[in-house]
């Protein structure tokens, strides 16, 4: 009988054991499956950081509504049930904007109308989609409020500061031509907006040709008297440019950005006093500064049409005559069709 029993306790060891083995091996593979799952949680967003496609916008900050918009996080929310999420990057003028269009760091920007046209002789690949409504206010003529020019015609022989090939470089032109003068007629100063607001002030020069918020900065804190504007002699569009193949690509995007800075333009001028005091402080400027600025421009974005292609085409023909670009450009060559 004792024998028996030993038997039984002796075979019974190696199934004891195997049983232990077994246990040992669920537990490390349930360790192991946690393990998996608590990386893969922790990867997720990573993954879909990734997989996420970006919307890359080019702004300056005297751009006030993508200003508004980035504050406001409006278009990240419009952009997310598309899967798009949206890059910012900021720059200091409408020439370096287009220079990041054409080499890829973004894809779509913001801008006055001289600067497509520098591009576009220069080769640049980008396309025009898009336009704000005409701010002919928005740039003027300036002089001191104690100067004694009282007309666009006394401006003859007169030190002008300008940024060249710029908008107000065309304005300037149109001005004096409705007033009987070509521009060798007066004596340019080619000076970035900075230098000419110091060559104003100091009256290194006689008067000076400059858009908003430089211009509504001049006139609130230097008082500075417009001697005349764009209202009745130039448009001064604002254009949104993309590159082609983003935008061909993504019609739903450019859409979207299309309905929120409409929806967000209406707020802005339904709620001026709010906006500005969004704003102001992200451009560093005066609240009352910020206001009258936002006041002279609409913020209403819509496709091109025939007559603002041939508007912005008569700029770049008169560049072209001022030998400010070595080529003539077609600007219809440059406009999407979403059609195609």
């Amino acid at each position: 009988m004792s024998q028996i029993t030993t038997d039984s306790a002796e075979a019974a060891v190696p199934s004891l054991r195997w049983l232990l083995a077994l246990r040992n091996l669920a537990i490390a593979l349930v360790v192991l499956l946690a393990a998996l799952l608590v990386t893969s949680f922790l990867l997720l967003p990573v993954a879909q950081a990734q997989a996420r496609a970006e919307l890359r916008i080019g702004y300056q900050k005297s751009a006030s509504l993508f200003v508004l918009q980035k504050a406001q996080g409006s278009l990240e929310k419009r952009l997310a049930p598309l899967g798009f999420g949206v890059k910012w990057v900021e720059f200091p003028a409408g020439p370096q904007l287009l220079e990041g269009l054409n080499v890829g760091s973004v894809d779509v920007g913001y801008v006055g109308e001289a600067p497509p046209i520098f591009a576009q002789a220069a080769g640049a690949r980008f396309v025009y989609f898009g336009h704000d409504p005409a701010a002919p206010q928005a740039e003027a003529i300036l002089v001191a409020k104690d100067s004694p020019l009282q007309s666009v015609a006394a401006l003859k022989g007169k030190k002008v500061a300008l940024n060249k090939g710029s908008n107000v470089h065309y304005l300037l032109v149109r001005l004096l031509e409705k007033n009987g003068l070509k521009l060798s007629d007066v004596q340019p100063v080619y000076l970035a907006p900075a230098d000419a607001r110091a060559a104003f002030e100091s009256k290194a020069v006689d008067a000076w040709v400059i858009w908003d918020p430089f211009q509504a900065s001049a006139e609130k804190t230097i008082g500075a008297r417009v001697l005349a504007d764009g209202k009745g002699v130039v448009n001064n569009y604002q254009y949104y440019l993309g590159e082609r193949g983003f935008v061909g690509k993504n019609p739903k995007v450019i859409e979207a950005l299309f309905e929120d800075s409409v929806e967000r333009g209406r707020w802005l001028k339904a709620n001026l006093r709010q906006a500005a005091e969004i704003i102001a402080p992200l451009q560093g400027l005066p609240l009352d500064v910020v206001e009258l600025s936002l006041r002279r421009y609409e913020f209403n974005v819509r496709p091109l049409t025939d007559a603002v292609v041939a508007d912005q085409q008569k700029i770049a023909d008169t560049f072209h005559e001022l030998k400010l670009i070595p080529k003539a450009v077609s600007v219809k060559e440059a406009a999407w069709n979403p059609a195609q």
